[in-house]
Formats: structure tokens, C-alpha cells, sequence
């Protein structure tokens, strides 16, 4: 069906459903991604304040084939966002669906709206003693309705789970305009589809996430955490499950840290302190325990017997909450040195866990072969999500390699899926991966999904464009 411009008439329309404040002059960060690589051309931007007046907007876009791009917080890095291939499409921005509407610490559940940025959610948790321990770098700004859109994941996954594991119910707007009302926070229904899965992760091609509730789990009574040296790549997974063995679901974090991640940091971002300086490859290590448990002591144990079984060669254990956050630092900072230096291609991957090693040494092999690239090898080692990061020479820009860009996504995606792994491990399709997908999808799991799309959003006014072609 062909899609339709949201002209002045439509929004002429509009005015008689909606308040004024559902209004919004366009605003050029709701035309851009967070990488600068897609920008749209412009559309009526809409923020209704309720679900019903999402309902109202959408009853009119269908009525009409009017396209609509959900945007969230506008922190996705894989365009599913921005669109540069649409007539004025209706942007619907739910910034003003910002309401935390219930959190109840005996049932372990919060409702929020999809607005809500996940720090508020994660404080309003702790103001009940509870966790909501999804964590992500833009958590100042990331939306639930788009985290959840996306099964956004983070450096918690190891023990908590993806956005997915974490959400017990959703609201949402169908293409039709109607409401999906389910807000229960049951831990089991089982009841026929599962709706709710099937609107998370699917970027706002199949539903509008209004609302959600979500899972708060117990606060750990003691923390702690550690840097270790490693002897090198491979001894990360044997590390990961020594840890686990001894420490069991104690461990809520396993961050894998590249040489070259540190390298930039102490070129860019000289303020950010080294604890152990700049090894080729090291480890963060997060505890979360119970009132009887000592992280520090659990920590020294584990370094104790790897250090006997030559897996790390060095290591500190943070002595105080600051110094932990210290260590957290240096994660977290990683991103933005790498913006700073310029990649040529990023990547979001993930690996089976016995295949991270070879994956490693032969992306680095098969790298050699295209040029002098450098490579900043990071990620959440424990889920097996590696972000495989190809910049430049030094002294050379990322303009002057721009058209390798192509070939080496080529060269990474191409190992990555012949060692069984995935081209999207927690940033979604979006607009930039839809090739992939159709390269590396599973050919019955790509009908399946154009079957679903066409059953539920037939006139393809929901997010056209993102996950699956136009």
C-alpha cells in the first residue's frame, strides 16, 4: 500500500483529537542519530501525553497511510530512529509519557510509562531498596518505551538478562489504533501468544510500547570489584568460569578490556586514572553479594587460584565503593575515547562463548590482510557480545579509509556468522543492518517475520523501513 505524507490538512485534523501541547516544532536532534551517519528530512513531530492520544494519532495515521518513527530518546545507533527515505512522516516522540505510575517493593514490580528514562527508573528502585540493574552507557537518556523496542542489554546481562528478561508486562498501540492492555505483573501466564515478547525487540515495527511493567529485583548488600591482567584473550572465558564456579550468581559483570581501548583513553581522555595500566588484555570483574558474603575476600580467592593456573599475570581489587566506581570509569569511557579517535566500521556482535578466542585471533588475522587497521577488541565477555571497533592508522583520519568501511563490516560480519554467532547482539536491525539480516537470517525466520508484519501492520505505517525492507 502506498504511504502518504502527513500534509497540513492531516494535521489540521489532528487539532480536533489532540490537546495543543501534543504539538512540537520539529527539532533537528529528532532528524539525526547519535553517530551522524542518517539524517531525515523532516515530518510532523507529535508528543501525546497518553496513551490514548498515541491510539488517536495512530487510528488517523492508518486511516490515511500516514508512515509513524516511534523515537524514544533518540540513542539507538543503527538508525532504526531517522528515516531519509519518507514523505513528512508523523514523528512520535514520547517524552511527555514520562508518568511512573505504580512501584510496588512487595510484588518487585514497577509500571512506567514509555518516556520514563531508565536513571529514574533505576532511582526510583533504590527508593524502595530494590534494583533495576539494566545498565547502559546513555542510561541519562535512553527511554524504556526504546529499550524495551530494541531488547536493549548492557554489562549486566551476564546475571540479570537482556531488557527482555526483565519486563513482566506491556501496554501498546496496534496499527490499528488499538490497545494491547497488559500491565500484569504475573510471573506466569500462559495464555496462548506471548504478545509481549513478540513488541520487544522488534524496534516499533509491529506495536507502540505505551507503558510497561518491569521486574526490581533485591539489592545486593555488598559489592565489589576487581582489574585483572590477563595472560591473554583466551584466558578471559577460562577466567569467567573459574569466577563462576567459586562465586556462582555472585558475579553480575565480566567486562572484557582490549589494549587498544586503553591506549585511547590515555591519548584522548588523560583524566580518566589507569589502575593497571595499559596490558593488551585485562578484565572488570563485578560482584553483587548477601550480607554474608565479602567481595573483597572472594575477589583475592579468585585471583589466588587463577594466578596458579596462569591466567592472569596482575590485578586490583577495589578498597572502597570510589575506587570501584574508579574502575567503572574506565569501562564506561571506552566509547567516547573511540569517538574521539574515529572508527571506520563498528560493530555489535556476539559469539558463542568456546568460539571468542579463535574469533579474535582471526578477525585480527583476516583485518591484517585489508591494511595497518588498528582493532579495540571490548564487551561483555560474559554473554559473549563483543563490540570489534576498526579504526584507523595513526596519524590517518577515518575520511581517508571511508570506502573500506564496506569491505570490512564484510570481512567481521562474514566470520562472525561462519563461527555461528550474530551480526546484532544488543543495538537491533534499525535501518543499517537490513541487509545483514537478510544476508545472515535464517530464510524460514525472515518469511515468519514478513508474515507477522503483514498481519498486524498490513498498510506498513509502523516504523517502514526499520528491520525489515520497505
Amino acid at each position: 500500500m502506498t504511504l502518504s505524507p502527513a500534509t497540513d490538512a492531516f494535521a489540521e485534523g489532528l487539532h480536533a483529537v489532540l490537546p495543543n501541547a501534543a504539538f512540537r516544532e520539529m527539532e533537528p536532534r529528532f532528524l539525526e542519530e547519535p553517530r551522524g551517519r542518517w539524517r531525515g528530512t523532516g515530518g510532523l513531530l507529535l508528543a501525546p501525553g497518553s496513551t490514548g492520544e498515541v491510539a488517536a494519532i495512530v487510528q488517523a495515521c492508518a486511516a490515511a497511510c500516514v508512515p509513524i518513527l516511534p523515537y524514544g530518546g533518540g540513542t539507538g545507533l543503527v538508525g532504526g530512529q531517522v528515516s531519509d527515505a519518507l514523505d513528512a512522516p508523523v514523528i512520535l516522540s514520547l517524552d511527555r509519557m514520562n508518568r511512573v505510575r505504580s512501584v510496588d517493593p512487595a510484588e518487585n514490580a514497577m509500571t512506567v510509562e514509555a518516556g520514563v528514562i531508565l536513571q529514574t527508573v533505576q532511582e526510583a528502585a533504590e527508593a524502595v531498596d530494590r534494583l533495576f540493574p539494566l545498565s547502559i552507557a546513555s542510561q541519562g537518556s535512553a527511554r524504556i518505551g526504546g529499550i524495551l523496542a530494541t531488547n536493549a542489554g548492557g554489562v549486566n546481562v551476564l546475571r540479570y538478562g537482556n531488557a527482555r528478561d526483565l519486563c513482566l508486562g506491556l501496554e501498546a498501540v496496534m496499527p490499528d489504533g488499538s490497545v494491547l492492555h497488559g500491565l500484569s505483573p504475573l510471573r506466569k501466564n500462559n495464555t496462548g501468544y506471548d504478545l509481549r515478547h513478540l513488541l520487544i525487540g522488534a524496534e516499533g515495527t509491529l506495536g507502540i510500547i505505551t507503558a510497561a511493567t518491569l521486574k526490581l529485583l533485591p539489592r545486593p548488600a555488598r559489592t565489589g570489584a576487581a582489574m585483572m591482567v590477563l595472560r591473554d584473550a583466551a584466558a578471559a572465558l577460562e577466567l569467567l568460569n573459574l569466577a563462576r564456579d567459586r562465586i556462582g550468581e555472585g558475579v553480575s559483570a565480566f567486562e572484557l578490556i582490549g589494549g587498544m581501548g586503553l591506549t585511547f583513553l590515555a591519548e584522548t581522555m588523560p583524566e580518566v586514572r589507569l589502575p593497571i595500566g595499559q596490558p593488551d588484555w585485562s578484565v572488570l570483574i563485578d560482584l553483587g553479594l548477601g550480607d554474608d558474603g565479602d567481595p573483597e575476600e572472594a575477589l583475592m580467592g579468585l585471583f589466588e587460584a587463577a594466578a596458579e593456573a596462569e591466567l592472569v599475570t596482575d590485578g586490583v581489587i577495589a578498597q572502597s565503593e570510589a575506587q570501584r566506581a574508579d574502575f567503572w570509569t574506565v569501562r564506561e569511557s571506552i566509547p567516547a575515547a573511540n569517538r574521539r579517535i574515529g572508527a571506520i566500521a563498528s560493530h555489535d556482535i556476539s559469539l558463542p562463548l568456546s568460539a571468542l578466542p579463535r574469533f579474535i585471533d582471526e578477525g585480527r588475522a583476516a583485518l591484517a590482510e585489508l591494511g595497518a587497521f588498528r582493532i579495540n577488541c571490548f564487551g561483555h565477555v560474559g554473554d559473549g557480545n563483543l563490540h570489534y571497533n576498526v579504526f584507523p592508522p595513526p596519524g590517518d583520519s577515518r575520511a581517508a579509509h571511508a570506502d573500506r568501511a564496506a569491505e570490512i563490516t564484510r570481512t567481521i560480519h562474514d566470520l562472525v556468522h561462519a563461527h555461528g554467532g550474530s551480526v546484532s547482539a544488543e543495538h537491533g536491525i534499525g535501518r543499517f543492518k537490513v541487509g545483514d539480516l537478510e544476508r545472515y537470517g535464517d530464510p524460514t525466520k525472515l518469511a515468519a517475520m514478513r508474515a507477522i508484519k503483514a498481519a498486524l501492520d498490513p498498510a506498513g505505517i509502523f516504523n517502514p523501513g526499520a528491520v525489515l525492507r520497505l
